[in-house]
């Protein structure tokens, strides 16, 4: 099968596991920036776009704050402290050393507060004699501190897994600075500029590199010859040694400048500048790299078609990087709007190749329903269940989201497991989205209960809730509830009920899911697709920014359509999304088909906090 770049949203406790089983030894180059003790490693500026016939409307923005389960990530890597971390990076880099290849390198960014700890571990993991370098990059400025030396650098600490690692020498451009100060001396005639270099090194010698040449004894001022005396006559007959005119003078090497690419680059990184606010490479993301340090990293510590990976991926400056590099790559990240902004970044770049966009959710939700409500609680997969222990744990499961939702659980039910309110609720389980054979299952058994009994509904309405919901289960949902009479409203379980102090806070809150509607004209074999209002949950946005939007489209970031969708992968057949420079949509989507008949049509949108939204139609075309 084909490689497919990947990336990845979902927590590294659980995704790097899973990444483990696929890629253990083959990534050829790591780079990661975890986060330092700022307690804002998950916080975003949301901007709001104008309305669709504004020019120049109100700026609107907020913060987006840290969702529960971004909010327990932090907590998980700084609650205690430095303990804390330095156990939450001895167990990542511990897997990271199992993903990299014999050849493979790995570099960790990190900040003057806990280089010098995390370079103890990585010397426990890795061996002190892997640690090749700790390059130095000057972030900011000169800058002076009120009571200390101010900061302006990050260290990021370069190692290796085995001794023979992929290594390319870069050389960086001479400024003019820096000829002028060592390749002064300009030769007579040509006029080309050279650099007179030492011929001799330090310490005597017996052998032929410790005796005289041309009247001079290196041995009189404790040195030696750095070559041979024969390669010397050589570069004499080349004119390769530049003879000064002073009396006495030591003859030295010349070395021409056009005949040197530029100076080595060493571990102090001066040359590499931040990103810049009006930078082409700029997505306002607040901990983004620049992508000139990347380049580097990756030029210098891997070949073409080599896999890197990067799982903390912010604005996604790795992936970039590398896919313009034409090396393949896998990035991660727990941030949905990290993930929709690395997206974005990458569909840019021309000539990108396909990439996936993945979540393992549903192996999250699995090790935590294991660990929380199965018989071998806490361990890390359950151990062998008979079917009443799946059936109890199943159970325990369904009372707790009846809890957290505050319904009554009812009793009896396959498809019906409570009662809020005078409706009727369903709980999705955590292997599988909601389906259209669920909602059939909840139809028919919500006739069943119709009646007198003291659990009968008492109304129409079903709430039904889930992690997922089946791309086409918003058509299969209305023909169901057309044909049955029922009210069905669908909300999302959220992550956090997978954070037992969100739990004990009560600060689980579902929402329902975002409504999206499509309207399509078809003409002959043409379809034009347009968008006709999309509504949003209302959490995580103020009240304030809410009443500013003026037009439904304000909160649509990016929308994209799969002309011919298979029921499994979304393919990206068009797109159209807001950049810095094009802050308007696309408004409508046209396709041509090459055969008449009926077609399913996905069409995903992406809300401006990184949450998507899907719709599925039926189109036919003659």
């Amino acid at each position: 099968m084909p490689w497919r770049n990947r990336l990845i949203w979902g927590d590294k406790k659980y995704v790097l596991p899973a990444l483990l089983e696929e890629f253990a030894g083959k990534v050829n180059l790591i780079y990661i920036d975890p986060p330092f003790d700022t307690g804002a490693d998950f916080s975003f500026t949301a901007a709001v776009p104008d309305a669709p016939e504004e020019e120049d409307g109100d700026n609107l923005a907020f913060t987006k704050e840290p969702s529960v389960i971004e909010q327990k990530a932090y907590r998980d890597t700084w609650g205690r402290g430095l303990d804390s971390y330095l156990q939450w990076f001895y167990e990542t880099v511990t897997i990271l050393h199992g993903l990299l290849a014999e050849n493979g390198s790995i570099y960790v960014h990190l900040d003057w507060h806990v280089g010098h700890y995390a370079k103890c571990v990585l010397d426990e993991i890795f061996g002190s004699d892997r640690f090749l370098s700790e390059i130095i990059w000057q972030r900011t400025s000169a800058h002076g501190d009120t009571k200390s030396w101010g900061v302006i650098n990050d260290k990021i600490l370069f190692y290796t897994k085995g001794p023979a690692y992929t290594w390319h020498a870069l050389t960086r451009p001479f400024t003019d600075e820096y000829i002028q100060s060592h390749y002064g001396a300009v030769e007579e005639g040509s006029g080309r500029r050279f650099s007179a270099s030492s011929l001799t090194a330090a310490g005597t010698r017996k052998g032929d590199t410790g005796k005289p040449w041309r009247g001079f004894d290196p041995n009189t001022i404790g040195r030696h010859w750095a070559k041979l005396r024969s390669e010397l006559d050589k570069m004499d007959v080349e004119g390769r040694i530049y003879w000064p005119k002073k009396e006495g003078g030591w003859p030295r090497e010349r070395l021409y400048l056009d005949e040197r690419s530029g100076r080595a680059v060493a571990n102090i990184w001066d040359d590499v500048y931040p990103v810049n606010s009006q930078a082409k490479e700029d997505t306002r993301y607040s901990t983004q790299k620049p992508e000139a340090l990347l380049d580097r990293i990756i030029r210098a510590s891997s070949n073409e078609d080599d896999l890197i990976l990067d799982c903390f991926c912010g604005s996604g400056t790795t992936a970039a990087v590398a896919e313009k590099l034409g090396r393949r790559w896998i990035a991660c990240d727990l941030g949905r709007f990290a993930i929709h902004t690395t997206r974005k970044r990458l569909l840019n770049i021309e000539g990108v190749k396909p990439f996936l966009v993945q979540n393992l959710g549903k192996y999250e939700r699995q090790l935590w329903q294991a660990g929380t409500f199965a018989e071998s609680a806490g361990s890390r997969r359950p151990l062998a269940e008979t079917p009443e222990q799946a059936a109890e744990r199943q159970r325990k499961y369904t009372d707790f989201i009846l809890r957290l939702y505050n319904a009554k659980p009812l009793s009896g039910g396959a498809a019906l497991h409570g009662v809020k309110n005078g409706r009727l609720v369903h709980v999705g389980g955590v292997e599988a989205p909601v389906s259209d054979g669920d909602i059939r299952q909840i139809a028919v058994e919500f006739a069943r209960r119709m009646g007198t009994g003291k659990e009968a509904p008492t109304g129409n309405g079903v709430d039904v809730l889930g992690w997922d919901f089946a791309f086409e289960v918003n058509e299969i949902a209305r023909q169901q509830a057309e044909r049955a009479n029922l009210n069905l409203r669908f909300l999302r379980i959220p992550r956090d009920v997978m954070d037992k102090r969100a739990v004990d806070q009560g600060d689980i809150k579902f929402f329902e899911l975002a409504a999206l509607s499509v309207a399509a004209k078809t003409k002959r074999l043409d379809v034009a697709l347009s968008l006709s209002n999309f509504v949003i949950p209302p959490d995580d946005v103020p009240e304030e920014v809410r009443t500013a939007v003026k037009h439904w489209s304000q909160w649509i970031d990016y929308w994209a359509v799969d002309w011919d969708h298979d029921g499994k992968t979304f393919h990206n057949q068009w797109q159209t999304f807001r950049t810095r420079k094009q802050t308007k949509l696309e408004a409508a989507a046209v396709h041509s088909y090459e055969a008449a008949g009926e077609y399913n049509v996905m069409v995903k949108v992406i809300d401006i906090l990184g949450n998507d939204t899907t719709k599925t139609i039926k189109v036919a075309v003659k």
